[in-house]
This record gives structure tokens, sequence and C-alpha cells, in this order.
């Protein structure tokens, strides 16, 4: 009996112990987790930057002389040709002033030739004749004068473009100077961008003369605009309160799409060489900071902080915090915390990307 007690003792042990190491295999088998390494080699990212978009001309239309606006020949948002006329001021004062001098050089003029007559014949002296010729000479001057302020009244398109709404209506009294309206070409579109201090240096020193950067501008509504633009100026100061400078991309505009004072993004491709890439689910956030978890010889999780230089889709190129050659946890990130010790299958980081919606070029 004593003997059959022990074999049941003996029995239910074994089981016991093939119960306990099955379920601890399990465990670890439910507990293995995923683990690459950072990709290395060279790429490019797309730098976007905050853009204002400017016509290669805006002015303001603005009265030359003072008078009652008599005639509005154009249209708020009318397109209209150089030398096009747009508004004219009442003229008859400045139409009065003209024939008056007008008048005034005519007589001049006839003083003038008697005089010349004179003084060819030996009856007025030579000094007469100059002081003669000088009053004709300020007679023209003055009807001349007469005419440009005569002129003014006429305000005419100095260039082909568009117009802006008006600021003032017929019969409005205007004083020299009084706005009229704008007048915008937008047949090429200047966009202005500010790029931070480190930018614009690796800017230059990879960029030369001869190659001139080509950018893209992606619009309000996130459609890229079809026409590419190229970088052509560079402001010379930098701004001391934010560490940037302002560039300045030329697009060209032929079906007028892009309008002053409209807002958008400019996108800039950058070569990155030796960088170093990561899959963005590979990371986790604290308090608006990147970190990702780093396997160590002993197969425990630290995590450790990173700082992003570019983001691409489903990948990030990091700017600091790993070199390349670590391995870092790829999945199940919320599962372990710092010091666990783990158990995992490694997975080659170009499996891995090449894995993802975007293989980065």
């Amino acid at each position: 009996m004593k003997k059959i007690l022990m074999f049941m003792s003996i029995g239910a042990m074994l089981c016991l112990t093939s119960c306990e190491s099955k379920k601890e295999e399990e465990k670890e088998e439910q507990t293995k987790l995923l683990v690459t390494s950072p990709l290395k080699k060279d790429t490019t990212a797309i730098n976007e930057y905050v853009s204002q978009i400017r016509s290669i001309q805006h002015i303001e239309l603005r009265a030359l002389e003072r008078g009652y606006l008599k005639k509005i020949y154009v249209d708020e948002g009318q397109f209209v040709k150089k030398g096009q006329l747009m508004f004219q001021i009442l003229p008859l004062q400045y139409q009065a002033e003209f024939q008056k001098t007008q008048a005034e050089a005519n007589y001049a003029e006839i003083e003038y030739k008697n005089t010349k007559l004179l003084a060819d014949s030996n009856i007025v002296s030579r000094n007469e004749l100059a002081l003669t010729k000088a009053k004709f000479d300020k007679a023209k001057a003055e009807m001349e004068l007469a005419k440009v302020h005569l002129g003014f009244t006429e305000i005419k398109a100095p260039f082909d473009g568009i117009m802006d709404h008006f600021y003032v209506r017929e019969g409005s009294l205007l004083a020299e100077g009084d706005l009229l309206t704008t007048l915008s070409d937008n047949s090429k579109m200047w966009v202005y961008f500010n790029v931070p201090e480190s930018e614009y240096l690796n800017f230059k020193t990879k960029s030369n003369n001869s190659n001139v950067p080509v950018v893209k501008l992606k619009m309000a509504n996130q459609d890229i605009f079809e026409y590419p633009g190229v970088v052509q100026t560079i402001e010379a100061d930098f701004n001391n309160e934010t560490g940037n400078i302002a560039f300045r991309a030329t697009f060209p505009n032929p079906n007028k799409l892009l309008r002053h004072g409209e807002t958008g993004n400019i996108q800039m491709v950058v070569p990155l060489k030796n960088a170093v890439i990561i899959p963005q689910k590979a990371t986790f956030e604290i308090l608006e900071k990147k970190y990702v978890f780093i396997v160590d010889k002993n197969n425990v999780v630290n995590s450790k902080e990173i700082t992003i230089g570019a983001e691409l889709p489903d990948l990030y190129i990091v700017k600091s915090g790993l070199t390349g050659n670590e391995k870092i946890l790829l999945e199940g990130l919320k599962k372990v915390r710092d010091n666990d010790k783990i158990i995992y299958d490694y997975k080659d980081p170009k499996s891995v990307i090449a894995n993802l919606r975007v293989y980065a070029e």
C-alpha cells in the first residue's frame, strides 16, 4: 500500500512539473517579440517650409492730381493690358491751365521771332534777343509742365495685370495720392520661405551656381502646383529673432492659378548621406519626445530618446540618438518596460522596410 502511494505521489509530481514546464514554454512563446536594426543608407528627404506667394509686380495705383473721379473704364478683377485707360479725373482745370500756357508760349514765340528779325538788322542788341529767347523757352517749359499735369488726369495701366477691388467710386473727390486700386502681374510668382541657419549652411555647401535648386509648391488645398519653381535669390541677412533667412523661388503661372497673397508650403528635396532610417512604428512618444527601445547583448530593453531629422511615409530619419548599429524593438512596445528581459526574433532591416507601405528611395 505504501509503495502504491509513493508511486502515485511521484506520478503527480512529474505531471505537475510537466504542466508547469509546458505553461512556461507557452508563456515564453507568447512574449516573443520582434527586433530589428536601423538601416544606414544614402537617401533623400523632403523639407517643407511655410511660404508666402507674391506677384512679381504688385503696385498701388494712386491719384496724381486733385479732382473729381470722372470715369472708371475697367472693373474689379479684370485683366488689363499695358497702356489701357483705367481712370479719368475731371480735367477741366488742367485743360484750362494747358490752354493758358500754350497761348503764352505762342505769344513768346512770336515775340522771339520778331526780335530776331530786328537783331539780324542790327536794330536791337543781341542781349535783348537773348532775353526774348529765354522768355520763350520758359513759356515752352511751362506749357510742357501743364501738359504733364493734364496727362496725370488719365491713369493708364503701367503693365499687363489683374486689378484688385476699387477704393473709390465715380464722382469721388480725390486728393493727390489717394489710393484707387492695386494691380498685379501674375505671369510669374515669387514665393518666399524662411530657412533655418543649419539648413542654409547645408544648402550652400552642397549646391553650386550651375545647379539651380528646383522646388515644388504645395498649395493650401494640399495639391502640388503643376509647375516646379527654382530658387534664385537668398536675402542678405539672417533674422536674429528667429535664426532664419529668407529664400525666394520663382514659379511660372501661365494659367493664372496663383494669386498675390496666397499661402502654401515649399517642398525642397534634400540629399542625405549615410542616413539612419527606422520604421515609425518602432518609436513611441512621451511629452512630445520620441523614444525607441534598445535591446542590449543580454536581451534587456531600455528606452532611448532620439531626435528626428526628417519624416518619410512610414519612416523616420534619425538625426541623433542612434548610430545605426543598435538592435531596436519593432513590435510589442506596449508590452515591455525598461530593464525587462525579452525573448525575440530578429528581422533584417531591409526586409522590414521593404514590407512597409512606402520604401525609402
